[in-house]
């Protein structure tokens, strides 16, 4: 069949253009004038003749030769089918046109591209969370423990496969095992997945008495995992690959273990530092002391407590905080001191406090008058 115009005109490139030019030439003409996008369906057609000869280095050196190409079944047309005449079905090959923008998705299924996989994509498992209550000293020194995981792992009785033991699934005789079935819509061909399989390509006659077909339970099973140590409240552990198992050879997905810290007598995290009150007499803020403090890791070292402190001073004890989850060293414990005033005085502790206040004191007040 004789082009009714020239094929590079067509496409708006040179007689010279490299095939990357021509295929981005195609994509944004097919685009245009795509008929279910509103464009003109004589011209896409003839586009895709275009496309179909100048794609291809043979024909395209045959129709540089002779002005036309001869290939085909005799009366047939660059296009497949009965050719453009009759009025056959398109089916564009050597582009993926999956990417053509907006009209991707129905390019994809028009030309029978992408949705032409055999049976079911691999697919990644699921990730699994659960949530790890540790004590204060678990998480300040790190250590190992078991959690329960409920996920969905392939059935032990069918393998898998979702059929009777003894039996095995069979080819779907909808799709013929394609996983896609095909409608004619006027010229062109629509793909869809296969309803009687899911996609799957097969089906199951007698189905497992398990899993009821599926292939796969809900399973609760144990496991060790090991906590650094500094982990925080809230902290999200992750382990790669202990998640669910994929699907179709897809890699399993991933296990996030949350961990919740129990809160501590007297010690208080804030990241990798440590913070603990001190309770001190007014006494001992007004004349200063030495003082003996615990720390997290069990050994209590000296504070010195200089004279005239006040209420909510903060003392660095450095290099005494929780391991640093990232990075090295460790953070600091801060002492916070408290002044705690008496609310019982004995008849002597009122004389002493009595005198100090006539022997007279900077005046605190002096600021407000």
């Amino acid at each position: 069949m004789a082009p009714r115009s020239n094929y590079y005109d067509v496409l708006g490139v040179k007689k010279d253009a490299s095939a990357d030019e021509i295929k981005k030439a195609f994509r944004r003409l097919a685009r245009k004038h795509h008929p279910d996008a509103g464009g003109d369906e004589a011209k896409f057609k003839e586009i895709n003749e275009a496309y179909e000869v100048l794609s291809d280095p043979e024909k395209r050196a045959q129709y540089d030769q002779y002005g036309q190409y001869f290939g085909g079944a005799a009366g047939a047309g660059p296009a497949t089918g009965a050719g453009w005449p009759g009025g056959g079905r398109v089916r564009v090959e050597n582009v993926d046109l999956g990417d053509l923008g907006d009209l991707g998705d129905l390019f994809g299924s028009v030309f029978g591209g992408r949705a032409h996989s055999r049976g079911p994509q691999p697919k990644r498992g699921r990730d699994v969370q659960v949530e790890l209550h540790l004590s204060f000293q678990q998480a300040f020194e790190g250590t190992s423990a078991k959690v329960d995981i409920e996920r969905t792992e392939p059935c032990e009785r069918c393998h898998g496969s979702g059929a009777k033991p003894g039996t095995s699934p069979v080819t779907c005789p909808t799709c013929g095992g394609r996983g896609v079935v095909s409608d004619g819509q006027g010229m062109f061909a629509f793909s869809r997945t296969c309803s009687a399989c899911s996609g799957s390509g097969t089906v199951i006659k007698e189905k497992c008495p398990v899993c009821r077909g599926t292939g796969r339970v809900r399973r609760r099973s144990p496991m060790t995992v090991n906590v650094p140590a500094g982990a925080t409240d809230g902290g999200k552990l992750r382990f790669k690959g202990k998640g669910e198992p994929g699907e179709s050879g897809g890699p399993p997905g991933d296990l996030y273990v949350i961990t919740r810290i129990k809160p501590h007598p007297f010690f208080v995290r804030e990241g990798a530092d440590v913070v603990m009150e001190l309770p001190i007499s007014i006494a001992e803020a007004a004349l200063g002391t030495e003082v003996r403090i615990p720390t997290p890791d069990g050994a209590a070292v000296k504070l010195r407590v200089p004279p005239g402190t006040q209420h909510g001073k903060v003392f660095r004890v450095s290099g005494k905080g929780a391991p640093r989850l990232k990075g090295t060293g460790r953070g600091d414990l801060k002492v916070k001191a408290k002044v705690v005033v008496p609310t019982h005085l004995t008849e002597r502790q009122r004389s002493l406090l009595g005198e100090f206040m006539a022997e007279g004191h900077e005046n605190l007040r002096a600021h407000i008058r």
